[in-house]
């Protein structure tokens, strides 16, 4: 029997499409964010039948651009989409794309709103360089001015110390330190060994790869100019090769285990799904893989005393606990991979009754966690990591993978997300 949904109609999510995911600097580097999205839109457009279109669209990206306030529009615009479809950006870190799939399914209704186009993207090969808020106010104040006498007081005002580029870092605003540098105290709170990181590491590069070789990414990644397939899986890849990389982050206590290897990169690439009503579902080509949402749990820690990343531990249980579920009773697991570290401590918090009991409040047994069922096809480690595209992503790949399983099949998509946040969703096959 179905699980009850927290709606009051079904919501249906079906796989969309992506753009190859590349290294920083590397073969997606002369794309823009919006550039990035442009074929994604356009190729998830043409899919639906003649006449018809998504009522609405949401998108996002985590690096900020000055030529743009409102990405999702700019994005349809450039598309050559109908200019009537509304369309607005959200952000969540890590979990934008699936923040976003999240409010596109509460805004579904039986009339106007039953089909959502829902994606992100980022391009860190394009970060805009910006001045520091002395400098643009200097600026801005100097242009103001109206007299000759004026600007020329105001430029004498201008101090050396106030010319500056200001260069936007992957750093928490508050505590200043990188995810990385986050994710090194929580392994070290957790004991995890640098070992079982490379291990895990090297298993995503294995299920990737496999994932291209036997042809299941053809019909959810697409190609942007000459560029087909992603460029971060690593076939020849060992734990021997793992295991001489240097650590990244904790370069002198001797005890970091964070390497390049076991990280997940800086990544180019955009992706968007469908997230739709029964009437809005009937649009999408029936061939495109489709599962219901069931529930989602968004959960926020406080970082300065937590991991920075980890929020998820605390909405799994609540969310299982709340449908009466067990870790067994999923089958499909797919977990963002922003650091192996980060996936090995939240299995280790979900299988801790203390953690369970004490922290995330929920006092339950649910059993040992099914690590053989994770990210069967691989994750981000692997596949890269472009901040505002993951949740897109992760979610299509799971709808595909979950499509193919027995009705009833459960499903948990789990991201974190920087600022102590992390989002999860239930997916049941239909």
């Amino acid at each position: 029997m179905p699980l009850k949904s927290r709606y009051d109609r079904p919501v249906w999510l079906a796989s969309g499409l992506r753009t190859p995911f590349a290294k920083v600097d590397g073969a997606l580097a002369s794309y823009d964010a919006i550039a990035l999205s442009v074929p994604v839109v356009q190729r998830m457009l043409a899919s639906l039948p003649e006449g018809k279109r998504p009522d609405f669209a949401t998108w996002g990206t985590v690096v900020p651009n000055l030529t743009w306030s409102n990405i999702a529009r700019e994005v349809l615009m450039d598309a050559g989409a109908p200019a009537t479809i509304p369309a607005f950006s959200t952000i969540m870190a890590c979990s934008t794309s699936m923040i976003g799939m999240i409010e596109a399914a509460g805004m579904l209704d039986d009339d106007s709103m039953q089909l959502a186009l829902v994606g992100g993207v980022d391009s860190l090969s394009r970060v805009q360089l910006g001045l520091p808020q002395r400098l643009s106010d200097w600026i801005r104040q100097f242009q103001t001015a109206r007299s000759v006498g004026e600007k020329v007081s105001h430029a004498l005002s201008l101090k050396l110390g106030d010319i500056s580029l200001y260069i936007p870092g992957i750093v928490n605003r508050t505590t200043g330190l990188s995810m990385g540098e986050h994710t090194e105290i929580t392994a070290k709170d957790w004991h995890l060994r640098r070992e079982d990181e490379d291990a895990h590491a090297l298993a995503s590069h294995q299920h990737t790869v496999a994932a291209w070789d036997n042809g299941f990414f053809d019909d959810l990644v697409i190609p942007v100019g000459e560029f087909r397939r992603d460029s971060i899986p690593r076939a020849d890849t060992s734990l021997e090769k793992l295991a001489k990389l240097p650590p990244s982050f904790d370069r002198t206590s001797g005890q970091g285990t964070l390497t390049a290897g076991n990280s997940s990169p800086l990544t180019d690439g955009a992706a968007g799904l469908w997230v739709a009503s029964d009437k809005g579902l009937a649009r999408v080509p029936s061939h495109v893989p489709r599962v219901r949402l069931v529930d989602w749990e968004v959960a926020a820690v406080d970082f300065r005393i937590e991991g920075l990343l980890m929020a998820p531990a605390f909405a799994i249980p609540k969310l299982l606990a709340r449908h009466n579920l067990r870790y067994d009773d999923v089958a499909l697991w797919e977990i963002h991979e922003a650091f192996a570290a980060q996936v090995l401590f939240h299995m280790a918090a979900l299988e801790s009754r203390e953690f369970l009991t004490r922290k995330a409040g929920v006092d339950r047994d649910f059993g040992p966690f099914p690590r053989d069922r994770v990210n069967p096809n691989g994750g981000s480690l692997a596949i890269g990591h472009p901040f505002g595209a993951t949740g897109a992503r992760i979610l299509s790949q799971a709808v595909k993978e979950l499509a193919a399983m027995p009705s009833g099949t459960l499903a948990i998509v789990s991201i974190c997300a920087d600022g102590g946040q992390g989002t999860v969703a239930l997916l049941e096959a239909a």
